[in-house]
């Protein structure tokens, strides 16, 4: 998986995400295309994990 590529259905994995990490919102997950770097930066930041312990945490689900 490329580190920029969110892979699978995007909607179940966020909804996974959301029921993992309580303090996530719908509004955490917004992005507009091509600005997928904003939203990832976002749950890093949200979450306090590196950017690459969040797109493994997204790989597992």
């Amino acid at each position: 998986m490329k580190t920029t590529q969110l892979s699978g259905n995007w909607e179940e994995q966020k909804s996974k995400l959301k029921q993992k990490f309580a303090a996530l919102t719908d509004g955490d997950f917004l992005f507009i295309k091509g600005k997928k770097e904003e939203m990832i930066a976002r749950l890093q930041k949200k979450l306090g994990k590196t950017r690459e312990e969040l797109l493994k945490i997204i790989q597992a689900l």
